[in-house]
């Protein structure tokens, strides 16, 4: 009897452990899906992509300050054929004439092996040469393209923010457990 009692409590800690999510994990998974909601609303042509990308990543929450040199951070849930894999960061550091600070969301569309393979290698970065669409929540058009197996779509949330920069961004992905 103590033996099964033991067995029974050792397989709820290792199930409890596999399945565990931290509390801000569990908070960008929902928000991740509030934003894809939101990213489709605003924009219905997104499907397509969401269906055609062998793993896409949605930062729902992306906040940039600047005053010359600007940054930006966020965290996002990571996605393969539509089911949650993993978690990522993103930061991005940018030099030029710039000042103000924004939140938008960011989804990044990863459509050949290579792509996704360097994404979750940690060595997928974004440069000057690579180019997001960026639009608010009124623009109704969609003009995205893949671009080495990736495409990338930003939409404003909230804020103020002029800047003609150069830099990139860096990402860091996790597996869920």
């Amino acid at each position: 009897m103590k033996t099964k009692k033991l067995f029974t409590i050792l397989l709820f800690l290792i199930s409890a452990t596999i399945f565990a999510q931290n509390s801000d994990d569990k908070k960008v998974i929902k928000d991740a899906e509030k934003a894809k909601k939101e990213l489709l609303k605003a924009n219905p042509n997104l499907q397509a992509y969401f269906d055609d990308a062998k793993v896409y990543v949605i930062f729902p929450n992306v906040g940039k300050g600047a005053l010359i040199v600007g940054a930006a951070s966020g965290n996002g849930a990571v996605y393969e054929r539509g089911v949650l894999v993993g978690m990522a960061n993103l930061k991005q550091l940018d030099v030029g004439a710039q000042i103000g600070g924004k939140a938008f969301s960011e989804v990044i569309f990863l459509k050949t092996d290579k792509a996704v393979q360097d994404f979750m290698n940690g060595d997928f970065k974004f440069s000057g040469n690579i180019s997001a669409i960026a639009a608010d929540k009124s623009t109704p058009s969609l003009n995205l393209s893949y671009e080495d197996g990736v495409a990338v779509y930003t939409m404003d949330k909230e804020g103020l923010m002029a800047e003609v920069s150069v830099g990139g961004q860096k990402f860091d992905y996790k597996a869920i457990d």
